[in-house]
C-alpha cells in the first residue's frame, strides 16, 4: 500500500499560553483516533505547538483505506428455488439488492444451513478526501470555553486563524477553513524572519522552521529553556528554580528563547521570598535563583523571544517592569504587618464561606471545637489550638493575600512570627492547608494536624449536610481531595481517631445549622471511596478491601491494619480454599437466616465426627484468634484462622447442615455462626472468592 508523510499547520494569532500543551494534546488524540477510525494505517504522529501555530506530522500515512469484502447472506437455498431448480422470488429480489443476477450469487455454509450470499467488494476511500473532515471534526472538538468571531465570519476558534498548511508528501492537499485556503505556505517568527516561507515536504517541517528562528516543538522549547536557564544560573554560582508549570507556560510564551539575567535592589528581599517569587513568577514569567541555602538573591532570569543586538537594553527594560511589583508587594507586607492577626479575623464575619454555612468567621469557630476535639485525643497544646483556630484564615483579608490568594497560609505564618506569636501556631496557620495536592508534605505539629484534620471534616460534613455532593468532574469544594488528606494524616501520624466520632463532634459544631439527616452514611461512605481508590492505586485488590469494608469499621488505623493483612493472607495457598468455605457459610446462614437467629449452639448436640472435630478446632483457636483481633494483630488471627481450613473442608464434606431433626439443624447453624462470628472478628474473608 502506498504511503506519504501528512502535514496540518494552522496558523494563529498568539493561542492562550496556560492553554497551549492541552490544545496541542487535544488536537494530537483526536487526529490520531480519528485517523485510526478511518482505518488508515500510519507510522508515527507528532504534534507541534508554538504561541501563533497547532501543528500535526503523520508519518507514511496509507494514501487510502484498504479495499473491503464483505459476504451478504440471502435466503436459504431451499427457500431460493422451486422444486424445478427455477429461482424464487426471494432469491431474485436479494440478487436485485445486491445488484446482481440470481447466477452471480453463490452458495454459503452457515449454521443455519446452506444459504445464498453474495461477496461485495468496497474501494477504500483515498485519504485525500477523509482527512479534511478529520481535521475539521478535530478543531471542533478543541477544549475552548469560548471561541473568538473575527471578520465577518459566523465560524469561532480560540484565536483569529491567518493561514493554513496542509500537505501530503509534496502535494498541496485542498482544505478550505476559518476563511483560508490551504498552501505549503507558512510564517516564520514574527521579528527574526522574512515572513513566508515555503514547506517543500512534511519531512522537513521542523528544520525549515528552525531556519526561521522558530523551535516548533513544545518539549524542546521547554528542554532548551531549562538548560539555558540552568546554565545562566550555574555561571552566577547560583541556583535556579524552575517550576513545571511556569516552564510550560514561558515555552508557550516564545518561538525562540533566549534567557537573560536581570537584578533588583537587595532592599526587596526583607520582605517574605514567598511574595517575592509570586510577583516574578505569575506577574512577569520569571524564574528565580536562590544561594545554595534555598535563600531567594537579588537575581531572576526573563525568556525573551528573539537574539538582540541589545541585550542590555530587554534587560533593563524588564528591570524597570519588576521594580514597581515588588515594591507593590513591600508596601502590602509593610501595610499587612501593621495589624495583628485577630484584627483581621474580625473582618472574616463578611466573607460567606457557603451561604448555608456562614461566614469564615463562622467555621473558624467550628474549626476551634473540632480541633480541640482532637487535640484532647492526640495529647495536643490545647491552648496553641485554641489561639491558632480563631486566626488560622486571618491573612485571607491582608492586602497581600489579596494580590496572591496562593499565598494564603503561608503569610499568615509570616504575620503570626511577626506579632511574636508561639512558633507552634504560627506553623500551624501554614499546616492547616497541608496536604495541598497529591504527594505534598503533610502537618508536622500537634497543632497543625489537629487544624488541617478539623478544617477539612468541617468542609465536608457541611457540605455533604446541605446535600451538595461532588458528581462527575464536579468538585467545587475539592472535597475527594479533603477526604484523602484527613486519611493520609491519620495513617502518617498514626491517630487514634475514628472517623464516625470525628463526623459526630462537627455535626455537633453545626448547632443551629440545618444538616441532613443522612450525612454521617453518606459521608463514611465516601470515605470508604477514597479508601478504595488508594489501595487500588497500591495495587491492593478490591475484594482485600471489600473483606474488610463489609465489617462497616470507621477507623481508618484500624482499617489500614485489616487490609495489609487480608492483602498478605490473600497471596496464601490456603485462602482460596478457606475464604471458598467462608463464603458457603454465609450464603448458608443468608438463606436461613431466621433459624440461625434463634440458633442456640450446644455441644452435646454434636453427632458426626466432622462437626466435633470443628467445634473441637473452633475451641482451641477462639481464644489466640480474640487476642490477636485485640491487639490489632491481624496477620496473626488470620495465621490462626487458617487452621480452620482442613476442618471445614471436612465438615461439608461429611456433613448434612440441613439435617430433618430440627434441632441438629438449628445446632449445626449455630455452629456455623461462632464460625463466621470468629472470622469476622477479622475481616470478612469470603469476599475473597474470584
Amino acid at each position: 500500500m502506498q504511503t506519504a508523510d501528512f502535514l496540518f499547520e494552522l496558523g494563529t494569532e498568539e493561542l492562550p499560553p496556560v492553554a497551549l500543551k492541552k490544545l496541542s494534546d487535544a488536537f494530537l488524540s483526536g487526529v490520531k483516533n480519528r485517523i485510526t477510525a478511518a482505518n488508515l494505517s500510519f507510522e508515527h504522529i507528532h504534534a507541534y505547538a508554538t504561541p501563533r501555530r497547532l501543528a500535526i506530522k503523520v508519518t507514511e500515512l496509507s494514501l487510502s483505506q484498504p479495499d473491503k469484502t464483505e459476504t451478504k447472506l440471502g435466503p436459504a437455498v431451499a427457500a431460493a428455488f422451486d422444486a424445478d431448480g427455477n429461482p424464487t422470488k426471494a432469491a431474485e429480489g436479494f440478487a436485485r439488492s445486491c445488484g446482481t443476477t440470481v447466477s452471480e450469487l453463490a452458495e454459503y455454509d452457515t449454521d443455519k444451513g446452506a444459504r445464498l450470499g453474495f461477496a461485495v467488494k468496497t474501494v477504500g476511500a483515498p485519504a485525500q478526501e477523509l482527512l479534511p473532515e478529520i481535521i475539521q471534526q478535530s478543531l471542533n472538538a478543541l477544549p475552548i470555553p469560548k471561541g473568538m468571531r473575527w471578520g465577518s465570519r459566523s465560524e469561532t476558534f480560540v484565536r483569529p486563524v491567518k493561514w493554513v498548511v496542509a500537505l501530503i508528501g509534496s502535494n498541496v492537499l485542498p482544505i478550505s477553513m476559518f476563511g483560508c485556503q490551504s498552501s505549503n505556505i507558512s510564517r516564520g517568527h514574527r521579528f527574526m524572519s522574512d515572513g513566508e516561507i515555503v514547506i517543500d515536504s512534511p519531512t522537513n517541517y521542523a528544520d525549515i522552521l528552525r531556519t526561521a528562528h522558530v523551535v516548533a516543538d513544545q518539549q524542546e522549547r521547554m528542554q532548551t529553556i531549562q538548560s539555558q536557564v540552568e546554565k545562566l544560573a550555574s555561571e552566577q554560582n547560583l541556583v535556579a528554580v524552575v517550576e513545571p508549570e511556569l516552564l510550560e507556560e514561558v515555552s508557550a510564551l516564545v518561538e525562540w528563547p533566549v534567557a537573560l539575567v536581570g537584578t533588583f535592589e537587595t532592599s526587596f528581599l526583607s520582605v517574605p521570598q514567598e511574595a517575592l517569587i509570586s510577583t516574578m513568577s505569575k506577574n512577569q514569567k520569571y524564574f528565580h535563583m536562590t544561594d545554595s541555602d534555598g535563600k531567594l538573591v537579588e537575581k531572576f532570569i526573563t525568556i525573551s523571544n528573539l537574539v538582540s543586538t541589545n541585550p542590555a537594553a530587554i534587560i533593563a527594560g524588564n528591570e524597570k517592569v519588576i521594580r514597581p511589583r515588588l515594591a507593590d508587594a513591600k508596601f502590602f507586607y509593610e501595610q499587612d504587618c501593621k495589624h495583628s492577626l485577630t484584627h483581621y479575623a474580625t473582618s472574616l464575619e463578611n466573607i460567606v464561606f457557603q451561604n448555608k454555612l456562614g461566614t469564615v468567621a463562622d467555621k473558624c469557630q467550628r474549626i476551634g471545637i473540632i480541633a480541640d476535639y482532637i487535640g484532647k485525643k492526640t495529647d495536643a497544646n490545647l491552648e496553641a489550638i485554641a489561639t491558632a483556630s480563631v486566626i488560622c484564615k486571618a491573612d485571607l483579608v491582608t492586602d497581600m493575600v489579596a494580590e496572591f490568594p496562593s499565598l494564603q497560609g503561608i503569610m499568615g505564618k509570616y504575620y503570626a512570627a511577626v506579632e511574636g506569636l508561639d512558633e507552634e501556631v504560627a506553623s500551624s496557620l501554614y499546616e492547616i492547608y497541608l496536604p495541598k495536592f497529591s504527594g505534598d508534605e503533610l502537618p508536622q505539629t500537634k497543632t497543625g494536624i489537629a487544624l488541617a484534620l478539623a478544617d477539612r471534616i468541617d468542609t465536608l460534613v457541611g457540605i455533604f449536610g446541605i446535600d451538595q455532593l461532588p458528581s462527575g468532574n464536579k468538585d467545587p469544594f475539592a472535597l475527594r481531595r479533603a477526604a484523602l488528606g484527613v486519611i493520609n494524616i491519620i495513617l502518617e501520624h498514626q491517630l487514634p481517631l475514628d472517623l464516625s466520632d470525628l463526623i459526630k463532634e462537627a455535626l455537633t459544631s453545626y448547632d443551629g445549622v440545618d444538616l441532613t439527616d443522612q450525612t454521617e452514611a453518606t459521608l463514611l461512605d465516601f470515605f470508604n471511596s477514597r479508601l478504595r481508590s488508594m489501595y487500588l492505586e497500591q495495587g491492593i485488590s478490591a475484594q482485600v478491601f471489600n473483606a474488610v469494608e463489609e465489617l462497616k469499621l470507621s477507623s481508618v488505623l484500624d482499617i489500614n491494619k485489616r487490609v495489609q493483612a487480608v492483602n498478605d493472607f490473600a497471596s496464601k495457598p490456603e485462602a482460596d480454599s478457606l475464604s471458598g468455605s467462608n463464603k458457603r457459610v454465609a450464603n448458608i446462614l443468608t438463606k436461613n437466616a431466621d433459624d440461625a437467629s434463634n440458633a442456640i449452639f450446644s455441644e452435646g448436640l454434636l453427632k458426626e465426627s466432622a462437626e466435633q472435630a470443628l467445634f473441637a478446632s473452633y475451641t482451641t483457636l477462639k481464644n489466640d484468634v480474640i487476642s490477636a483481633s485485640n491487639s490489632s494483630d491481624y496477620v496473626q488471627a488470620l495465621s490462626q484462622l487458617s487452621g480452620l481450613k482442613d476442618p471445614l473442608d471436612t465438615f461439608f464434606d461429611d456433613v448434612m447442615v440441613m439435617d430433618k431433626d430440627e434441632a441438629v439443624k438449628n445446632n449445626r447453624l449455630a455452629l456455623l455462626g461462632l464460625i463466621r462470628e470468629l472470622f469476622l472478628s477479622v475481616a470478612d474473608i469470603s469476599c475473597l472468592q474470584k
